[in-house]
């Protein structure tokens, strides 16, 4: 069920939903994301692949100055959501309006090393709104304090910490336990899988990477009961 309204949260969801942004998106990307999700929100200028892919956006929100008038003019008015402040991202402004139990993000990854970069630190700092980000050959997410996942053995984890970090791991190579991981010190890139992993973490800001194909993996973590997640912002 969606429920779009004009307020602190435009997109309300019961179900995962998708968000499309502007930026690279390859050829089975859409598919792989729309395949999953029955309601797909666009990020300002991410209204144009969708469009030109047959799809029309149930949202668009951001600034619109990526939005050719061309396609702002074939889109209903009552799903457009302009928000005008320029303090933020497209990304920004579509994650922290809207709630569903989990976001896939498509057309956030490559490009530019700002937006990309960008786009991470809202993905740490909107912790209550659960998100994976898919990339090229990887997807993203933000750790939340638990999660247990299933990769093939071998399958690359890679840990990045945004913020001082420290946990707990099983079925990782070099398991990070009694490890202080933080930006200007140690992180835990090219770490590998070797059976079913689990994570926990003491705090947000730790970005987890792995094999683009461990999607549906991740996905069902996320929406596992099992799996813990950071508390609401406070407002």
């Amino acid at each position: 069920m969606i429920n779009l309204k004009k307020n602190q949260s435009i997109v309300r969801s019961e179900e995962p939903i998708a968000v499309v942004g502007g930026g690279e998106i390859g050829p089975d990307d859409l598919n792989l994301a729309l395949i999953r999700v029955n309601t797909v929100v666009a990020a300002d200028g991410g209204a144009i692949p969708l469009m030109d892919s047959g799809r029309m956006p149930d949202a668009v929100i951001g600034d619109f100055d990526s939005l050719s008038r061309g396609y702002r003019d074939r889109i209903p008015a009552e799903r457009l959501f302009p928000i005008r402040e320029q303090d933020s991202t497209d990304f920004d402004k579509t994650l922290r309006s809207v709630e569903a139990p989990l976001v896939l993000g498509v057309g956030f990854l490559g490009g530019r090393l700002d937006h990309q970069l960008a786009v991470l630190s809202a993905l740490i700092r909107l912790q209550d709104r659960p998100c994976i980000l898919l990339g090229e050959h990887e997807v993203v997410f933000h750790a939340p304090p638990r999660i247990a996942f299933d990769l093939s053995p071998g399958d690359v984890v890679s840990l990045f910490p945004f913020q001082r970090v420290t946990g707990r791991s099983r079925g990782l190579e070099w398991p990070i336990d009694d490890l202080v991981l933080e930006p200007s010190g140690r992180v835990g890139t090219s770490n590998r899988a070797l059976a079913d992993v689990e994570l926990e973490v003491d705090r947000p800001g730790l970005l987890v990477m792995v094999p683009r194909n461990a999607l549906d993996q991740i996905m069902q973590a996320f929406l596992s009961e099992q799996t813990g997640r950071w508390p609401a912002r406070a407002e």
